[in-house]
């Protein structure tokens, strides 16, 4: 893909993860509290507004704090900035050689039980990687916990106490129903401090924030802070209908944006963990870039919508369904997509080895292909993929600004140069980029190239389609004709 991740920049806002390992008691002095005592007590007309507070404690008790130890090889959580303590942002640290000898660590999140049994869910990012877990309930036990499995791509994890009795349990609502505008409230361990409440509403959903292939979250401007991660996310009828996950802020703490997986991709996981230990996630063997209207119009569709493919994996279920880079997928199983991720979200629920139909357009023509669904290699990882780094629209005038020279195995031509001040420039094309295929035609050599755009104009298209591979990543990029 040409997608490649946000980096990390000192001065900019990151989306962190939420456990801590740091804990700072503010206590007041003796004067301070003295000099704040009111002189007169007054007895204020109750305000008008939302009450949570009978909805609070009927849930409470199954909102659990969790406590973890692990170890470090080379670099520590102690040579990091505090907030990226107990995130996955560490693991980019460790990357680097950072000496010394492997020490213990320890952190703290937060977790909700969802079975009477003692089944609890979390983040994958509090449990992962633990040596040891416990659990503090609400009534102040504290029990061993054993990780029952875990899912790096959807950062969710379940784990299991026995308390020797049952336990108070809450239940999944259904995310999708969720309004923007509607009141949450969000409850957890925030900086180790203990149980806490917090309200506020959604702010917004289908946030991507660059989590992973999966990443359609609810975004809550409810105040969660590092140690709120797995803690759950409540709708006014006590559901939970999110998992706290991840913050935007440049310092760490709450700035009213706060993320939280939702229930309805939730579910579905912690369901196959609890009855496999793991998740099984159907699999079509594409890659997929965003739609935009030029891009649109230069494969013949009238509006931006579907999963556009980019490329399509060399005998994976697709290509043996007969799908082609530059379809468009519509539709799965009769379930309509609008975007990539929704192609994405909609296979891996899709249970390996069954049959599905998928919907596709192809050259403006509709067709439906039945595919066979795999199973997700283990060194492979489904993408969503929003947009190509090669571009999207601009104006073309007069020739691409391109120096091409035929690949040494015939498939495709190289692009051996580009004019900077050329419309070409502006895509993003680049040197050592491969042209592949030009609207329906596949490119074998600059030849190709050139009779695919000469047939473009001539039927008076408004654009073209470019194929185009980098670094082994392929998406399509579209160049207009007019203007």
């Amino acid at each position: 893909m040409f997608l490649k991740p946000p980096r990390l920049a000192a001065a900019g806002a990151l989306a962190l993860a939420l456990t801590t390992t740091a804990l700072v008691p503010l206590v007041p002095s003796s004067a301070a509290l003295a000099q704040s005592a009111p002189a007169t007590a007054l007895a204020l007309p109750r305000p008008v507004g939302p009450d949570f507070a009978d909805l609070a404690a009927r849930v409470a008790p199954a909102v659990v704090r969790i406590s973890i130890t692990g170890h470090t090889e080379g670099a520590t959580p102690a040579e990091l900035p505090p907030e990226l303590r107990g995130t996955p942002f560490e693991r980019f640290f460790r990357q680097f050689p950072q000496g010394g000898q492997p020490r213990r660590i320890m952190g703290q999140g937060s977790g909700f039980i969802v079975d009477p049994a003692g089944f609890i869910v979390t983040n994958n990012h509090v449990v992962g990687e633990a040596d040891t877990v416990k659990v503090e309930l609400a009534d102040g036990r504290e029990l061993p916990a054993r990780v029952v499995g875990t899912d790096p791509k959807t950062d969710l994890a379940l784990i299991k106490v026995e308390a020797g009795s049952p336990l108070q349990a809450v239940a999944f609502g259904d995310s999708d129903k969720l309004r923007v505008g509607e009141w949450v409230l969000a409850m957890g361990n925030p900086f180790g401090l203990g149980g806490s409440v917090t309200a506020g509403i959604v702010s917004a959903r289908g946030r991507q924030i660059g989590a992973g292939p999966y990443d359609d979250f609810i975004q809550t401007d409810a105040s969660i802070n590092p140690g709120n991660s797995g803690g759950p996310l409540f709708n006014a009828a006590g559901e939970v209908v999110g998992v706290n996950a991840a913050i935007f802020s440049p310092s760490g703490g709450n700035i009213g944006i706060g993320f939280a997986v939702p229930s309805a991709l939730a579910q579905n996981v912690i369901a196959q963990l609890k009855e496999h230990g793991r998740v099984e996630r159907g699999w079509l063997g594409v890659s997929m870039q965003r739609l935009d209207p030029t891009l649109a119009e230069a494969m013949k569709l009238d509006h931006p919508h579907g999963a556009l493919v980019a490329a399509v994996e060399p005998d994976g279920p697709a290509a043996k369904a007969g799908v082609q880079p530059g379809d468009v997928i519509t539709g799965v199983n009769g379930r309509e997509l609008a975007l990539p991720r929704d192609l994405a979200e909609a296979v891996a629920e899709l249970r390996p080895g069954s049959t599905t139909t998928v919907a596709v357009l192809r050259n403006g023509e509709a067709r439906e292909l039945r595919v066979t669904v795999g199973q997700v290699p283990d060194t492979r990882e489904a993408r969503a993929q929003e947009k190509g780094e090669a571009g999207q629209g601009a104006n073309l005038g007069g020739s691409l600004g391109l120096a091409l020279a035929p690949a040494r195995d015939g498939q495709g031509v190289v692009v051996a140069a580009v004019r900077p001040d050329s419309i070409a420039a502006a895509q993003g094309l680049q040197p050592g980029d491969v042209i592949l295929r030009a609207g329906d035609r596949q490119v074998r050599g600059p030849r190709d190239l050139q009779e695919a755009l000469t047939a473009a104009r001539r039927e008076n298209r408004p654009a073209i389609a470019l194929q185009v591979e980098r670094d082994g990543g392929r998406a399509f990029v579209a160049l207009p004709l007019k203007g």
